[in-house]
């Protein structure tokens, strides 16, 4: 089960929502306001779940800097239900934008559903959390590092391949389709993982093993 964030004003709900949350077994942070939910943004949450229309801002607006601290997915349930609206909230990288009045049930089960495919996008490896969706690395306080698209896309492929060795030709071609403002070439893949090792270090063992001749390979302790 999830530890969510849940952010409405109107305290009835409020209190519906976080009741029904908890009976399926899940950790629940309740607020009421926009300064409420920053003031938690050094606690670790899987979802957040955010209405729009709060008493010291907006949903939006508040969704914009979480996503600078939390690496979480969000949201939406609203009562701003307008085509531009939804938009909004899309754009914004919402994974669920839910109207009201809505069912409690449907809620619950569009809360399992973005769980459940988020949290398998978490890779943990010591007390690092490689969030594989927002491609991030977040750290033991809370810090949270994004690496470039192509060191990324190496760190991933390497992730999804375990406990397979990858060649460095296989990772080159991979890359073909990100080539930015050069081909990659083995160096290309040498230097991303140089770069990756540096943001890795806290994974203590080394994460990824160099296969002489081969290419690398991911073994987390």
């Amino acid at each position: 089960m999830g530890r969510i964030l849940l952010v409405e004003d109107d305290p009835s709900l409020l209190q519906t929502m976080t009741e029904r949350l908890q009976k399926e077994g899940h950790r629940v942070q309740p607020v009421k306001s926009c300064a409420e939910a920053m003031a938690q943004i050094s606690e670790k949450f899987d979802l957040a779940v955010l209405d729009v229309g709060l008493p010291d801002g907006d949903g939006f607006s508040l969704a914009a800097k979480l996503k600078k601290h939390l690496s979480a997915p969000f949201i939406f349930v609203t009562a701003m239900n307008s085509a531009e609206h939804r938009l909004q909230g899309y754009e914004l990288g919402a994974d669920e934008y839910i109207p009201k009045p809505f069912h409690l049930k449907e809620f619950l089960l569009r809360v399992k559903k973005v769980l459940e495919r988020t949290m398998t996008q978490i890779v943990k490896v010591g007390a690092l959390e490689i969030d594989l969706r927002a491609m991030s690395i977040k750290y033991a306080d809370g810090g949270i590092e994004h690496p470039t698209s192509r060191d990324f896309r190496v760190l991933k492929y390497l992730i999804e391949a375990a406990p397979r060795v990858v060649s460095r030709e296989e990772l080159v071609k991979d890359l073909v389709s990100d080539q930015g403002d050069s081909l990659p070439t083995f160096r290309t893949v040498d230097n991303s993982i140089v770069r990756l090792r540096d943001l890795l270090t806290e994974a203590a063992p080394d994460p990824i093993r160099a296969v002489r001749g081969i290419g690398y390979q991911w073994v987390p302790a």
